[in-house]
C-alpha cells in the first residue's frame, strides 16, 4: 500500500490550509486530478428511470433526462409514499430560496399538537403527532398536525422540455410532447471537468444535440438545442405548476387557477412574473436573435426558432422584482464560468485515487468517491441545510432533516472544502430564537436543535423528531471541523453562539440518576425503531458518548474563546450513565427491549462517527460490532450505515472490515449510474449515504488524531489496496 499523505494534523491549520496542501502534492508525483474525475464521467444511452443527471450549484439544480432537457418527465417517476398521492417525478428544478406555503384556511400553531410527556423534570409538553408515522409514509389525525407538515415546502420551479409545435385548426399552437419511441441513438454524457451534459440523440431519424450547463454562482440554466427540426416545429416548452403537498411530489399541475404567470417582452427576451399565494419569483428568459416565446397556455410556453441552433439562458429569482432578467448572461458566458468553476473545484479539494489497487470493488469505489463529491456539490453546498433528495425532488416537502445534517456537510471540511459546509453551517445562529423557546419550554437552558424543519426553523409534529436527540451536538461537530481546516480564529467567532447555546442545553438537559446523569424519558434514539416507546426509553449508548464528547468539545471552545470553563459541561460529561451492556456487548438503550436488531445499529456509532471518549470500552465496542455483522436486519437500514460501519471497524483497527461493510452488496448500499445512493421507489435518492462514504473514506484514507500519522487505517496493508490520497484532513 502506498499512501501520498499531505496537509497538516488537522489541529490549528493556517488559514486556507485546507487549499494549499493539494497543490504542494501535484508539485511532486500527485494525483492527475483531470484523469481521476475524467474516469467516472457518466455515460447514458438510453431513459435509465432511477438516474437522471443534473447540473446545479448548492443553490439551484436542474435535473434532466436523456434529451438533456425535461421531456420525459412521467418516464423517471416518484411514487407517493403512502402509494395514495399522485406519483412525481426525478426530473425536478428547484433553488434553496424557492418555499410555498397552501393557504390553511385557519391559523394553524405548534400549540396545537403539543403533548404533555412525564419527564424527571415533572409534565413537559411535546410537540407530538397522533396519526401514524413511518419510515417513508405518514398519516397526520388532524389538520393541524397535516398542515404544519405539508407547509412550507419546496416549489418545483418549472418544466423544460422539448416538444412539437403545430398549429392547430383554430389560430393557437398545440404542442405535443415526443415518444420515447420517436427516440433512437440517444448518447449522454456529464462532463465532470466542465459541470456540462451533452446530449445526442436522433428524433424521427435526424439528429438533435442538446448542451446543458449552470451557472456556478447564479441561478441560471443554459441550454444549447441545434437540430435541423427546430425549423420544423420542434420547440423548448416551459411550463410551470403549482405547490405540491405532497410527500414526494413538488410540482402540483391540477390547479392552473390558483396561481399566475404573467410574460412580458424585455430586450434580450423576455420576464416571467409567478405568484403562487404568499410566493412570488420571477423567470428572466434570454433568447438569440431569431428565436421567439409563445404564450400558449395559462402556464405555457414555447420557445422556438427558423434556425439549425437555439440559445437559451433561464434565470430564475425570488420575489416579484425584475433581478432574474436584468444583465442575462450568454449561453457561452454561462458555460465559460462552468468550465472555470469545475476544474476549480477538482483541483482545491482533496482527491482520493484507487486505480492501482487489486481488490475488484477498487474502482467502484473510487467511482462512488468521485460522483459523490460532484453530487454533495450539487445538492449539499447550499445555504440551507440539505433535504435528503437534495434538489431534485422533494422527501417529506422538501423540509429537511438536521439529523442528517451531519452525513450531507461533514465531510466537505475533511476533503478540502469547509466553504462548502459554511454555507449552510451559519443558518443555526438563524433560528437561534426558536431553538432557545424550544429549549425554555422544556424547563432547560441553551437552545436545542429541531430535527424535521423548513427555512424558518419550525418543528414538524411528529412522534419522532422532537424527541430526537442526536441532531443536537451536531453543530458543535460540524463547527469543530470547520476550526480545524480554516482560520481558526474566523471560526470560533463565527460559531461560538451556535457551540456554545448547544452544549448549555446539552448540560441542563440530563436529570441525576442513580447511576449518573441520564438521557430521557422522553426520548427516541437515532435507531427510531423505539419510537412507539418514547415515554420510557432512556440512556442509549450512541447519544451518551456523543453528548460527552461534543460537551467536552464545547468546553474547549470556551478555552479558546477566553471564557472560563463551564463546571456544569464536565460534571456531565464525566459523570453521564455508562453505557449498557449486556451478554458482552453494547445495547442500544438501557432499558427493555435493549436492542431491537432493525433500522440503524446506532450503538456502534458511538465509536465512529464519535470519537474516543471514556464511556466506550474499543474490546465491547469491537464485540458488538461483530454481534451486529452477524445477524443484522440489513434490508431495514439506511445507505449512511455502511458508512457509519466502516468508520467504527476503522477506529476499531479492522481494515477489512471496514471495507467490507463500505462496500456491502445490499440494495440500500447500492449506487445508480448517476453515483446516487437509492433506497426505495419513494426515496429514489438519497445523499446522507452519498456525503457518509466520503467521510468513512476520508476517516480511512487519512485516519484520526488517535492514528498518530498511521498510514491509511481503513484499508488492508495486504497489498489489495493502494490508496493515495491529498488534501485531506484527520477526523477528530
Amino acid at each position: 500500500m502506498t499512501s501520498d499523505r499531505s496537509g497538516d494534523d488537522g489541529r490549528t491549520p493556517a488559514p486556507h490550509a485546507a487549499r494549499s496542501a493539494p497543490h504542494a502534492a501535484r508539485g511532486g508525483p500527485g494525483i492527475d486530478r483531470r484523469a481521476l474525475v475524467d474516469r467516472h464521467a457518466v455515460e447514458v444511452t438510453g431513459i435509465l428511470p432511477e438516474s437522471p443527471l443534473s447540473v446545479g450549484n448548492g443553490e439551484f439544480c436542474h435535473t434532466v433526462d436523456v434529451t438533456g432537457l425535461q421531456t420525459f418527465p412521467e418516464h423517471y417517476p416518484v411514487p407517493d409514499a403512502g402509494g395514495t398521492g399522485p406519483v412525481g417525478t426525478l426530473l425536478g428544478t428547484q433553488a434553496q430560496w424557492a418555499w410555498h406555503s397552501v393557504p390553511g384556511g385557519q391559523p394553524f400553531d405548534l400549540a396545537q399538537t403539543r403533548r404533555a410527556y412525564p419527564t424527571p423534570r415533572g409534565p413537559i409538553e411535546y410537540v407530538d403527532m397522533r396519526g401514524n408515522l413511518s419510515g417513508t409514509s405518514e398519516a397526520p389525525e388532524s389538520p393541524a398536525e397535516s398542515w404544519l407538515r405539508n407547509n412550507p415546502h419546496r416549489l418545483d420551479l418549472g418544466r423544460i422540455g422539448l416538444v412539437w409545435s403545430a398549429r392547430s385548426t383554430g389560430s393557437g399552437i398545440t404542442p405535443r410532447s415526443p415518444e420515447p419511441a420517436e427516440l433512437t441513438d440517444p448518447h449522454q454524457r456529464l462532463d465532470l471537468w466542465t459541470g456540462t451534459i451533452s446530449s445526442q440523440f436522433r428524433l424521427g431519424g435526424t439528429p438533435v444535440a442538446v448542451d446543458t450547463v449552470c451557472h456556478p454562482d447564479r441561478d441560471v440554466l443554459a441550454v444549447r438545442v441545434e437540430s435541423a427540426l427546430l425549423a420544423e416545429g420542434l420547440a423548448i416548452r416551459l411550463a410551470f405548476p403549482y405547490g405540491s403537498e405532497a410527500w414526494s411530489n413538488a410540482a402540483d399541475w391540477s390547479r392552473p387557477q390558483a396561481h399566475s404567470s404573467t410574460l412580458r417582452p424585455t430586450p434580450d427576451g423576455a420576464l416571467l412574473r409567478r405568484v403562487l399565494d404568499d410566493t412570488a419569483y420571477t423567470v428572466g428568459i434570454g433568447l438569440p436573435d431569431g428565436a421567439r416565446i409563445l404564450h400558449v397556455g395559462r402556464h405555457e410556453f414555447l420557445v422556438g426558432a427558423g434556425l439549425g441552433a437555439v440559445e437559451l439562458v433561464v434565470a430564475f429569482a425570488p420575489g416579484a422584482g425584475s433581478a432574474a432578467g436584468t444583465a442575462l448572461p450568454t449561453f457561452a458566458e454561462v458555460a465559460a464560468a462552468s468550465a472555470r468553476h469545475w476544474p476549480a473545484f477538482w483541483t482545491d479539494g482533496g482527491a482520493v485515487e484507487l486505480a492501482e489497487s487489486r481488490d475488484d470493488r477498487a474502482d467502484e469505489l473510487e467511482r462512488r468517491v468521485v460522483l459523490s463529491q460532484y453530487l454533495t456539490a450539487v445538492h449539499c453546498a447550499g445555504s440551507l441545510p440539505p433535504q435528503e433528495t437534495g434538489l431534485i425532488g422533494n422527501s417529506w416537502r422538501g423540509r429537511f432533516h438536521l439529523e442528517m445534517h451531519w452525513w450531507h456537510g461533514a465531510h466537505f471540511p475533511l476533503w478540502g472544502r469547509p466553504h462548502l459546509l459554511e454555507r449552510s453551517l451559519g443558518w443555526y445562529a438563524g433560528i437561534l430564537p426558536r431553538a432557545r423557546e424550544t429549549a425554555r419550554r422544556q424547563g432547560c437552558a441553551g437552545a436545542r436543535w429541531p430535527k424535521q424543519v423548513g427555512p424558518d426553523g419550525r418543528e414538524s409534529p411528529s412522534p419522532i423528531g422532537p424527541f430526537l436527540l442526536w441532531q443536537q451536538p451536531h453543530p458543535i461537530f460540524l463547527a469543530e471541523l470547520v476550526r480545524r481546516t480554516t482560520d481558526p480564529d474566523a471560526a470560533l467567532r463565527r460559531y461560538a453562539d451556535v457551540v456554545l447555546e448547544s452544549a448549555a442545553f446539552m448540560a441542563d438537559y440530563p436529570v441525576r440518576g442513580e447511576h449518573g446523569y441520564q438521557l430521557g424519558p422522553p426520548l427516541v434514539p437515532a435507531q427510531e425503531s423505539y419510537a412507539d416507546l418514547r415515554e420510557t426509553l432512556t440512556n442509549p449508548t450512541f447519544e451518551l458518548a456523543y453528548w460527552s464528547w461534543g460537551l467536552r468539545i464545547a468546553q474547549d471552545w470556551r478555552t479558546r474563546l477566553g471564557l472560563a470553563p463551564e463546571p456544569s459541561w464536565e460534571k456531565v460529561a464525566t459523570n453521564l450513565v455508562r453505557p449498557h451492556v449486556r451478554d458482552g456487548v453494547y445495547a442500544a438503550v438501557d432499558v427493555p427491549p435493549y436492542t431491537l436488531r432493525d433500522d440503524h445499529p446506532s450503538m456502534l456509532y458511538a465509536l465512529g462517527l464519535v470519537p474516543p471518549t471514556d464511556l466506550v470500552d474499543p474490546e465491547v465496542m469491537r464485540a458488538t460490532l461483530h454481534h451486529v455483522l452477524a445477524d443484522w436486519d440489513w434490508p431495514s437500514t439506511w445507505g449512511w450505515d455502511y458508512p457509519a460501519i466502516a468508520m467504527t471497524a476503522t477506529r476499531l483497527g479492522e481494515p477489512q472490515t471496514a471495507v467490507d461493510a463500505l462496500l456491502r452488496p445490499v440494495p440500500k448500499n447500492g449506487y445508480l449510474p448517476n453515483g446516487h445512493n437509492r433506497q426505495t421507489a419513494a426515496l429514489p435518492v438519497y445523499l446522507p449515504g452519498n456525503g457518509g462514504l466520503l467521510a468513512a473514506v476520508a476517516l480511512m484514507a487519512r485516519g484520526a488524531d488517535a492514528d498518530h500519522g498511521r498510514p491509511t487505517p481503513g484499508f488492508p496493508d495486504d497489498g489489495s489496496w493502494t490508496v493515495r490520497h491529498e488534501g485531506l484532513h484527520p477526523m477528530p
